[in-house]
């Protein structure tokens, strides 16, 4: 319900119900936070509803992991070093970050260590960005940098590995985990019953507190993976 599709969603219901009045509407959301719960009461006011418990949306054919660094030119030595070799041969790639600033700060040292990628965030214009999304679906790029512009509503078949370089957080809320944006971006990989895999970039104590928090909540342990060579999908 952000980045202007709230007001491209009321846009249209107000074009269908003067179309026919008594329209039937159906809403779905992978979560249900305020912003939604917001944009429901606008729209409709007399509707049931139908939720899925959180014990139930954890996804079966993703595997999460977590590995430790104690910086971040180690983050980029792991991403480079034992992740993305192996997932560039296996298909498309996205790396979430929680600002414009890390987002070209990592694009930056990916090219310079000889790496394709390309990165989108919210300051970049719609046709630019329309551009990069367009590039990346085409698969004409296989690593895509990204703040949460994409965690939500980006369906990608070939993307099976994603890497949360920085994990969600919800800063007007002392920095408490984002749980619902944690499992949108986990969501990218895998999808249409493919196999995918996320790995968790652990840096200081607080991303520490953070991933066990995300671990208590999905009531979902996390794999550690240590910093030497590593397979995923395996049969």
């Amino acid at each position: 319900m952000q980045d202007g599709f709230q007001d491209d969603s009321l846009r249209i219901i107000r074009d269908i119900r003067k179309a026919q009045r008594n329209a039937q509407v159906l809403l779905f959301s992978a979560t249900f936070d305020e912003n939604v719960k917001n944009f429901v009461s606008k729209v409709v006011h007399d509707y049931n509803q139908l939720f899925v418990k959180k014990e139930e949306l954890s996804l079966e054919s993703v595997k999460q992991y977590k590995v430790f660094c104690p910086d971040e030119q180690i983050k980029i030595r792991v991403i480079k070093d034992r992740i993305l070799e192996l997932g560039e041969k296996l298909g498309q790639i996205i790396i979430f970050v929680n600002s414009k600033k890390c987002a070209s700060m990592l694009h930056t040292a990916l090219v310079e260590l000889g790496y394709e990628v390309t990165t989108i965030h919210g300051a970049l214009n719609h046709e630019d960005r329309d551009k990069i999304v367009k590039e990346f679906k085409d698969n004409l790029t296989k690593v895509l940098i990204s703040t949460d512009v994409l965690a939500r509503g980006f369906d990608q078949q070939r993307v099976n590995l994603v890497i949360n370089f920085d994990l969600p957080v919800k800063y007007d809320n002392n920095g408490e985990p984002h749980f619902e944006v944690y499992l949108h971006r986990i969501g990218r990989a895998g999808r249409f019953g493919r196999k995918g895999a996320v790995f968790n970039l652990i840096m200081t104590d607080a991303d520490r507190v953070l991933m066990e928090k995300i671990e208590r909540y999905f009531d979902s342990p996390v794999t550690e993976v240590k910093m030497i060579p590593f397979f995923i999908f395996k049969n």
